[in-house]
């Protein structure tokens, strides 16, 4: 695409992050000819968290194996979104199967559950067991549920809540269940969720009944499909990276902002970012605006002037999940189709594992080996963070095999991946926090704009990042809030059911633990 000539008075914008949100924000303000610049701390990658890692085997020939970090479904409701991405790829988007199972006891349950395999993999024992549990839980409920675990026992009995509940929420958040309110458990499992699909599945019920006001208790289906790109979901912001350079705008690889400077009343801009270079080299970007993705946390201890004793320690208060990937290459000898698998096994930590050959097979190069991802939940500098990469490689290789997924000598390689950062916590206290921030750049910092996931610690999947930046390039062109990129959220089902592109915006909060009070 050619450059746009920008109009004299265009303001100028600093996007600071180039993941999915940073991109969207600065593509669609370079294609109405704004001049942007983006700041990116990665040398080489774009797309935050949505990047496409490669990395070259040597065990394996010299070949290139790309794995995506966390495995991301190019499925949305927004028309907009989905029209975006259709956009920037649209021949290299592939229409994918979706195939996810949970496997616990050493047997797979596909989901949603099926009534007949549920009852088969259980064994009429302990389904009976997980009947008299539950019938047990509703005749003698502990009172007033604060917790997690009190909620769901309560409601599905300890057995169900032992088996499906218990390991993976604690592997992933790395807090135990009677930790976790109860607050987020009766908001969480609703509708499409492992609760209810288990349930139905051991005890199906009949139809709701005709002319009832209340809503169906028939489980939403779950989609079928999703796209995804030939090589990754990199390959859709090197995409936007390539058309925002196109368009004249600028990104600085390999680069961090170190502060974000209010400039005195009467200077030509309101902003000014302090950015240093991979060479060690200092510059500063004044501009109109800033679009942050960073980490709030982190943005905080950045601005100049420093902002209230009260938005610094609300700040310093947030706190995040991270997780690690180990790629695994391995002689498929006992393959398996699924995109990934819920690992609920509590003898592993091994939360997750992905099969990229699932999710497009140009992720692996030769047809006949396999690449695993296994992924581990944990925080930055805990004993899995600090592992070194062979520990981390013989540990997932180990429990790879003891999962059954591969035999013994089925690996030949690995790969490891940190992902700092990857999940905001929604502790105890943290909307309260996170208000107190917004409220200190408002007032502050005009100019100043907070999109994504980290950048707003709100959980939002990718397109709902790419959502909360959309607003924000539209309001910074109007010259004017249009509409406001925190009332942009995600639904708990949102990637589970519904159809593809079918509203222009989506709400709903997607809920993720907090501390019980």
């Amino acid at each position: 695409m050619p450059a746009v000539p920008s109009a004299p008075d265009r303001p100028h914008v600093a996007v600071i992050g180039a993941g999915p949100a940073g991109l969207t924000s600065a593509w669609l303000l370079a294609r109405d000819g704004v001049p942007v610049t983006v700041i990116e701390a990665h040398p080489d990658l774009v797309g935050g968290i949505s990047r496409t890692e490669v990395y070259r085997s040597a065990a394996a020939g010299g070949l290139d194996f790309r794995f995506d970090i966390g495995g991301h479904r190019f499925f949305s409701k927004s028309a907009e979104v989905e029209n975006l991405w259709t956009e920037l790829l649209d021949r290299d988007m592939l229409e994918r199967p979706r195939k996810s199972r949970i496997l616990y006891g050493g047997k797979f349950y596909d989901y949603p559950l099926r009534a007949g395999q549920a009852l088969a993999n259980l064994g009429p024992v302990e389904s009976a067991r997980c009947v008299a549990s539950y019938l047990h839980a509703r005749l003698f409920p502990v009172p007033e549920p604060k917790s997690f675990e009190d909620w769901v026992c309560n409601r599905f009995g300890r057995r169900l809540f032992n088996i499906f509940f218990k390991t993976y929420t604690e592997k992933v958040w790395g807090m135990k269940c009677r930790d976790i309110s109860a607050d987020w458990a009766a908001q969480r499992i609703r509708g499409l969720s492992l609760s209810r699909a288990i349930w139905n599945a051991l005890l199906p019920k009949r139809g709701a009944k005709q002319g009832q006001g209340n809503r169906s208790t028939q489980i939403t289906s779950l989609i079928d499909s999703f796209r995804y790109p030939r090589l990754g979901p990199g390959m859709m912001w090197e995409e936007a990276a390539r058309r925002i350079r196109a368009a004249g705008g600028t990104i600085l690889m390999g680069s961090r902002a170190t502060a974000v400077e209010r400039l005195p009343d009467g200077s030509s801009q309101g902003l000014r970012v302090h950015v240093a270079g991979p060479d060690g080299s200092r510059t500063a970007i004044d501009a109109d605006h800033v679009i942050s993705s960073a980490p709030l946390r982190e943005l905080v201890t950045a601005l100049a002037p420093a902002p209230s004793r009260d938005v610094l320690d609300a700040a310093a208060a947030l706190k995040y999940r991270d997780f690690l990937t180990v790629a695994l290459i391995v002689r498929p000898t006992k393959p398996f189709d699924d995109n990934w698998i819920y690992i609920h096994e509590p003898g592993v930590k091994v939360g997750r594992v992905q099969n990229f050959g699932s999710w497009s097979p140009e992720l692996v190069p030769d047809p006949n080996l396999a690449c695993y991802g296994l992924e581990y939940f944990c925080f930055e500098g805990d004993g899995l963070w600090t592992s070194g990469d062979d520990e981390l490689v013989a540990l997932a290789s180990r429990e790879l095999q003891q999962l059954g997924l591969v035999r013994g000598g089925d690996v030949i390689d690995g790969h490891v991946v940190r992902q700092p950062k990857a999940y905001p916590v929604y502790d105890d206290g943290y909307d309260a926090k996170v208000e107190t921030i917004r409220a200190g750049i408002s007032s502050g910092f005009p100019g100043l704009h907070l999109v994504g996931r980290n950048g707003m610690h709100k959980y939002n999947n990718q397109d709902h990042s790419m959502m909360t930046a959309m607003l924000v390039a539209r309001n910074i062109l109007a010259g004017r809030e249009l509409r406001d990129p925190w009332k942009v959220n995600e639904d708990a089902e949102y990637h589970e059911a519904g159809d593809r592109g079918g509203s222009g915006s989506a709400s709903g909060l997607r809920l993720v633990p907090t501390a019980r009070r």
